[in-house]
């Protein structure tokens, strides 16, 4: 499996192959820069189609994580683990241990949190084999999980997204369509509902699109429909890649505002944004509520101020939108300038971030 001539290597410091015949593992670890801090990035357990598709996964979620850490203000660097399996039958306590065992190894390097397809239940399984796992401090509100400050610092970026596009403060009446509404778009849901907003919603499983409709009034469709349906907001919580030409052609919503990684199928389709009038709010800043909650969890500071960091999310993408519109640029190229500015800055600006704990066992 090619590596280093990988399109999306990135100068990654170490990309691990993690296998354990006894357990069934078979993961892959990738951590992307380090220069601000530890990496911390969650694990993902998906049914990849391919070994290849795990590695290209592994390799852009890292580097996105990078750039999240450094644009929200943490001294931490990006990585990501991949874990290639089905959630719902292969997951098991001796893999998730044969997982911790191998983070472990790499001492320090990296720090494991929950994403798709893993749990706070699972990190707590993690760390017994490991120091360097999060996200289930059970003092903390939710018990650790992460999900509901990704969930707060989407729905504050998708504010801070309809006041530059639509140049409105309040969501009231306003149509999102909520593509995936697992642990974090259903979270994203409730604050939409409170907010007066009317909701369209898609999952892949029935039992979530279930409990949007009942509790949310939300109205269903297919997965395939989701695209075109009319809306002033399209917030994508699922997997990534969905952002290409086909879909963004029959997209009638002009902010795109949502939880998921990765969302560009590739660099070229912010040509086709920028030619539909779209606002796209850069999925690494707006969905960092959860990787700030992890770095507060870790440092054991108060929930308040954990409030206080992740509503900078809106203000940050707002200070994006206006030198993207400044510069003539893409948001998402704005994004990047800056958190390659923050990732390479100085020692003067690397004292002012905030300090992460690297070695507590929680």
């Amino acid at each position: 499996m090619s590596v280093f001539s990988h399109l999306e290597f990135d100068d990654h410091e170490q990309v691990v192959f993690v296998n354990d015949a006894k357990s069934g593992l078979k993961a892959i670890i990738a951590v992307h820069n380090t220069h601000l801090g530890p990496a911390l990035g969650g694990c993902r357990m998906w049914p990849y189609d391919s070994d290849q598709a795990a590695l290209t996964d592994v390799l852009r979620l890292s580097k996105g994580m990078s750039y999240k850490s450094a644009i929200a203000g943490l001294a931490l660097g990006g990585g990501k683990c991949v874990i290639i399996g089905n959630p719902r039958k292969d997951k098991t306590p001796e893999l998730l241990r044969a997982l911790g065992r191998a983070i472990e190894g790499l001492s320090g390097a990296y720090i494991t949190a929950e994403d798709s397809g893993t749990s706070v239940a699972d990190m707590i399984t993690i760390s017994e084999c490991t120091q360097y796992a999060s996200g289930f401090v059970a003092e903390r509100q939710h018990a650790g999980d992460p999900s509901p400050s990704t969930a707060l610092g989407v729905f504050v970026g998708l504010k801070a997204s309809v006041k530059q596009q639509f140049n409105r403060s309040d969501l009231t009446g306003l149509t999102v369509a909520v593509q995936g509404v697992g642990n974090v778009g259903r979270h994203l849901c409730r604050y939409l509902k409170d907010a007066g907003s009317q909701l369209i919603v898609t999952d892949i499983f029935a039992e979530n699109i279930e409990i949007a409709v009942n509790e949310f009034g939300a109205t269903a469709v297919a997965p395939h429909d989701i695209y075109a349906v009319e809306a002033d907001v399209f917030a994508p919580c699922a997997m990534g890649g969905i952002l290409n030409d086909k879909n963004l052609n029959q997209l009638k919503a002009k902010v795109i505002a949502g939880a998921a990684n990765n969302q560009l199928a590739n660099p070229e389709v912010l040509k086709t944004i920028r030619s539909k009038n779209i606002l796209y709010a850069p999925d690494y800043v707006i969905n960092a509520g959860g990787i700030i909650d992890i770095a507060y969890q870790r440092n054991g500071q108060d929930e308040a101020a954990l409030t206080t960091h992740i509503e900078s999310i809106g203000t940050t993408l707002s200070s994006i939108y206006q030198r993207a519109e400044q510069n003539d640029l893409a948001t998402q190229t704005v994004a990047d300038q800056m958190a390659q500015e923050r990732i390479y800055a100085d020692i003067s600006f690397s004292e002012n971030l905030m300090p992460i704990n690297k070695t507590s066992k929680q």
